[in-house]
């Protein structure tokens, strides 16, 4: 009677593991780590449209290296870093990506910021 027991409660907790992971629960990274995120794939900057939110995850602008220059970027903008291996993004005031805002976006995260000032985005590993 006693094996009946254990393997009765080792089933079940074998069948809700299962379960947990079929429904994420015991998911070990965020999704977007994997994948797209708001419509911004693996390893790329977005910005989405002025006014948009997120514009039903259709960024306007995708960058993936180096430094870009933002051409009619006015108001306010989400912006998704949805890159990876420590790779950051600063936006800057001239167009060569070396007057750089002093705040550094980390990979991860999204915010939403005012790009009237602003000429031009720089992708770089912090």
């Amino acid at each position: 009677m006693r094996d009946t027991t254990v393997r009765t409660k080792l089933a079940a907790l074998a069948a809700a593991g299962v379960m947990a992971l079929g429904t994420g629960v015991l998911a070990a990274s965020p999704a977007h780590a994997a994948g797209t995120w708001h419509g911004c794939p693996s390893g790329a900057v977005c910005i989405y449209p002025r006014d948009a939110g997120w514009n039903n995850d259709r960024p306007s602008n995708v960058y993936w290296e180096g430094v870009y220059r933002l051409y009619n970027q006015e108001g306010t903008h989400f912006i998704v870093n949805n890159q990876t291996d420590g790779w950051v993004d600063r936006l800057c005031y001239d167009s060569y990506g070396s007057n750089c805002d002093s705040y550094v976006q980390p990979p991860g995260t999204t915010w939403q910021e005012n790009l009237s000032p602003m000429n031009s985005i720089k992708l770089s590993r912090y």
